[in-house]
C-alpha cells in the first residue's frame, strides 16, 4: 500500500509540473492572439483538444470525468490569456447558467441577464465577449425569441451546447404529500405534465425561470419547484423526486453567440435565416440548391415576417462550413433570390452533453 502511494505521489507530482509547462506556452499563444487580434475563445481548437484527449486515453480512468477535468484545464487557460465574460439567460442556476459553465468551466466569468433580448446586446455592446441563449428543445420546440433577436442584431453563433435536460421536485418541505403549490417556467411544467399530473394534486404556477421557481419555493411553505438540481444547493431545498421529465431524451440546444466566425474544425454546421418573394415554386427553388450542391440540410422552420405581413422568413441548419467551397457557392446563390438573407454563422456540431 506505501509503495503504491508512494507510486501516486510521484504521478501527482508530474502532473502539476506538466500543468504548469502547459500555462507556459499558453501565455505564449495569448501573446501571437493579442498580436493577432484573435478572440479568446476558440470553439474550433477547444473540439480538436477533446477530441484528442479522448483517443489518448486507454480507458481505466471514466471518459466523462476525464472531459470534466479538461474541461477546466481549457476554462484555467483561457483564464491565463484574460478572463472570458459570458452572459446567459439567468438567474444563477437555469438550465442556461448550467449549459453556459458545462462549456466555459469555473473559471469565466458569468453575467445573469433576465431575458434573452438583454443576452444579445450584452454581446452585441461589448460588456461580455460570449453568450448562451436557448434555442429550441427536444420535446417543446424552437425558442422563437431567440431566431427573431437573430434579425435584428449583429451577433453571430459561434458554437452550440446541446445539453441533457433533468427536472426534478424541489421543496422546503420534507414529504410530497404537503405540496399544495408549483412554480416552474412553462417549458418545464409541460416537459412534466404526465409526471405532475400522475403524482400531485397541487396549483400549478407559470413564472420567468426554473431559478425564480426554487426561489419562490424556498420562500412559501407547501409550495414546490420543477428545477434544476443546482437550485437545490442554491436555494437550500430538499429533493423530493428527482428526473420527473416525462421524456428520458429531454434535451435541449443553446447557441453561444460572439462578435467574430468560428474557424472550421472538420465537422461543423451552418446556420442561415432568409426569406423569398411570395412567387409559385421559389422556395422549392431555393431548397433545391442545398441538394444541387451536396449539402445536408438537418433543420428548417418558418417564422412570420413581422416586417411583411403573410410572409415568412425561413431559418435552416446545414451541414458544413461557410468556408467550405460547396456551401460557400451554394449560400451565394440563395443570397441571390432571396429578399432576406442572413448568415448566422457556421461552428463546430456538439453531441449531446451527458449532464445529471
Amino acid at each position: 500500500m506505501k509503495k503504491i502511494r508512494e507510486e501516486i505521489n510521484r504521478i501527482d507530482k508530474e502532473i502539476v509540473e506538466f500543468l504548469d509547462k502547459r500555462a507556459k506556452l499558453v501565455k505564449k499563444i495569448s501573446e501571437v492572439k493579442r498580436k493577432e487580434r484573435s478572440p479568446i475563445f476558440a470553439p474550433e481548437r477547444e473540439k480538436v483538444v477533446f477530441n484528442r484527449v479522448m483517443q489518448f486515453s486507454e480507458g481505466s480512468f471514466p471518459q466523462e470525468s476525464l472531459k470534466f477535468i479538461f474541461r477546466e484545464i481549457i476554462s484555467a487557460s483561457i483564464l491565463l490569456e484574460g478572463a472570458l465574460k459570458v452572459a446567459y439567460l439567468g438567474p444563477e442556476a437555469t438550465f442556461s447558467h448550467e449549459a453556459a459553465i458545462s462549456r466555459f468551466g469555473l473559471s469565466a466569468e458569468y453575467f445573469s441577464q433576465t431575458d434573452i433580448e438583454q443576452v444579445f446586446s450584452s454581446v452585441e455592446s461589448g460588456r461580455t465577449d460570449l453568450g448562451v441563449v436557448p434555442i429550441e428543445n427536444s420535446t417543446e420546440g424552437v425558442i422563437n425569441d431567440t431566431l427573431d433577436l437573430f434579425l435584428k442584431t449583429k451577433v453571430r453563433i459561434v458554437s452550440e451546447i446541446v445539453l441533457n435536460v433533468h427536472h426534478h421536485l424541489l421543496s422546503r418541505e420534507k414529504s410530497i404529500s404537503k405540496i399544495k403549490k408549483i412554480y416552474s417556467h412553462p417549458y418545464a411544467l409541460a416537459q412534466c405534465k404526465r409526471w405532475i399530473k400522475n403524482n400531485l394534486d397541487a396549483q400549478i404556477i407559470d413564472v420567468a425561470s426554473t431559478a425564480q421557481a426554487a426561489r419562490l419555493a424556498s420562500e412559501e411553505e407547501y409550495s414546490a419547484a420543477v428545477a434544476s438540481i443546482s437550485a437545490a444547493d442554491i436555494y437550500h431545498l430538499n429533493l423530493l423526486s428527482s428526473n420527473i421529465e416525462d421524456k428520458r431524451n429531454n434535451a435541449t440546444r443553446f447557441f453561444v453567440i460572439g462578435d467574430f466566425e468560428a474557424k472550421p474544425s472538420g465537422t461543423d454546421k451552418t446556420s442561415i435565416l432568409f426569406s423569398t418573394k411570395n412567387r409559385v415554386g421559389l422556395l422549392y427553388d431555393s431548397l433545391s440548391i442545398f441538394s444541387r450542391w451536396g449539402i445536408d440540410m438537418t433543420r428548417i422552420l418558418s417564422r412570420p415576417n413581422h416586417k411583411d405581413p403573410w410572409s415568412y422568413i425561413f431559418y435552416i441548419d446545414c451541414d458544413g462550413h461557410i468556408n467550405d467551397e460547396n456551401v460557400r457557392r451554394a449560400m451565394g446563390e440563395l443570397e441571390m433570390q432571396s429578399t432576406i438573407f442572413k448568415h448566422l454563422g457556421s461552428y463546430p456540431a456538439q453531441r449531446l452533453e451527458n449532464n445529471k
